[in-house]
C-alpha cells in the first residue's frame, strides 16, 4: 500500500492526488450536508465570509504545494489560482443571467451551483487530462495555446459585452425536444414524476432547474477554453494545473451571491483579464525564443498577473463608486 501511494501519477505521487481529492470531497460534503441542509437565501455577508474561507483554504493548499514541490511550482500554483479566480467573475455574470432566464429563486440557486461545481470538477479534469496528453506528445501545442490566448485577449479588450441568447440556445432546444420538461419548478428537484397530459400515465420529467444546471456547465466549458490554455501556458505540471484550477472554481458558488449583486461594478476587470491573457501567451514565446536560460522568472509572472488583476478590480470599484453610493 505504501509503495502504491508513493508511485508517480502524471508526475506527482499518488498520495498528493488522493489528499487533494479527499479535501475537495470533504469541503463539498461539509458545504452541502452541514452548512446548507435546507434551501435558503444566502446573504451578502455570509457569502463573503464563506468565500474568504475557501480562499484561505486555497492559499493554505498553495503553501503546501510550495513546501512539497518547491518555490517554482508554488508560485506557478498561485499565478494560476489568481488568474482562474479573476476569470470566474465573468462566469458569475453569465450564471446570473441563466438563473434569471429560468426564473430560479435565490433559495434554490446555491444547491444548483453546488452540483454545477461538481460537474465542473469532472469536466475540467477531462479537459486538463487531454491538454496534458497533447503537450506531453507535442510541445509545440503550447505555442498554439499561447497564440490562442494572445488573440483571445486582444479580442476581449476590443469586443463589447453582450448578453447570451438563451432563448435560442441549442442545448436547451435539444433537451426540450428529447425530454419532458415541466413548466414550473418543483423545489430543488431536478426530476419529478407526474401524470402525462395526454395519457394520464405517471412519467418522469425534468424541471427547469435541470436545464439551468446543464446550461451552466456548458457555459463553463466555453470559459474553460480560455482558462485551461492559460494554466498550461504557466506550467505543464498536471497536478498544479488541475489543483489551481479547481481551487479557484470551488469557492465560486460562495462568491456568486456577493458579486452577482454588484457585478456591474467590475466592468474594467475585463480589460485587465485581457491584458493577463496577452501577457501569459506572450510569455511562452519570450521564454522560448528570447531568454537565454529558457525560463521566465515565476516570481515576475506572479507579480505581473496579480498586479494587473488588482489594478483592474481597484480601477473598476473606483470608477463605479458613485453607482455604489446612490443605491
Amino acid at each position: 500500500m505504501t509503495e502504491f501511494l508513493f508511485q508517480s501519477f502524471l508526475g506527482t505521487p499518488v498520495w498528493f492526488w488522493l489528499a487533494f481529492v479527499l479535501m475537495v470531497a470533504a469541503l463539498t460534503a461539509f458545504d452541502l450536508g452541514l452548512l446548507h441542509k435546507e434551501d435558503r437565501v444566502m446573504g451578502i455577508g455570509e457569502s463573503l465570509k464563506l468565500s474568504a474561507f475557501y480562499i484561505s483554504i486555497a492559499l493554505a493548499f498553495g503553501a503546501w504545494v510550495w513546501a512539497e514541490k518547491g518555490a517554482d511550482l508554488g508560485m506557478k500554483y498561485f499565478t494560476g489560482f489568481f488568474i482562474e479566480k479573476a476569470l470566474s467573475i465573468d462566469n458569475i455574470f453569465v450564471i446570473s443571467l441563466i438563473f434569471t432566464f429560468f426564473a430560479i429563486p435565490a433559495k434554490y440557486q446555491y444547491r444548483a451551483l453546488l452540483w454545477g461545481i461538481i460537474g465542473v470538477i469532472v469536466l475540467r479534469g477531462l479537459m486538463i487530462a487531454a491538454g496534458a496528453a497533447l503537450v506531453s506528445e507535442a510541445y509545440w501545442v503550447l505555442y498554439l495555446f499561447a497564440a490562442f490566448l494572445i488573440v483571445t485577449g486582444i479580442k476581449m479588450f476590443f469586443t463589447t459585452e453582450s448578453e447570451p441568447d438563451l432563448a435560442n440556445n441549442a442545448a436547451i432546444r435539444w433537451i426540450s425536444r428529447r425530454m419532458r420538461v415541466t413548466k414550473e419548478l418543483h423545489g430543488d428537484r431536478f426530476f419529478v414524476t407526474q401524470p402525462d397530459e395526454r395519457t394520464g400515465r405517471m412519467v418522469r420529467a425534468a424541471t427547469p432547474l435541470l436545464l439551468a444546471l446543464v446550461v451552466i456547465n456548458l457555459a463553463d466549458l466555453v470559459f474553460a477554453v480560455d482558462s485551461v490554455p492559460a494554466i498550461f501556458a504557466i506550467t505543464t505540471d498536471t497536478f498544479v494545473v488541475y489543483t489551481s484550477n479547481i481551487m479557484a472554481v470551488l469557492g465560486l458558488r460562495a462568491l456568486y451571491f456577493a458579486l452577482s449583486a454588484m457585478i456591474d461594478r467590475f466592468h474594467y476587470l475585463k480589460h485587465a483579464l485581457a491584458a493577463v491573457l496577452v501577457f501569459i501567451g506572450s510569455k511562452i514565446f519570450v521564454s522560448d525564443f528570447l531568454l537565454d536560460d529558457d525560463k521566465f522568472p515565476p516570481v515576475a509572472s506572479l507579480a505581473v498577473t496579480f498586479g494587473l488583476i488588482a489594478t483592474g478590480i481597484g480601477w473598476s470599484l473606483w470608477k463605479t463608486r458613485d453607482t455604489a453610493t446612490t443605491r
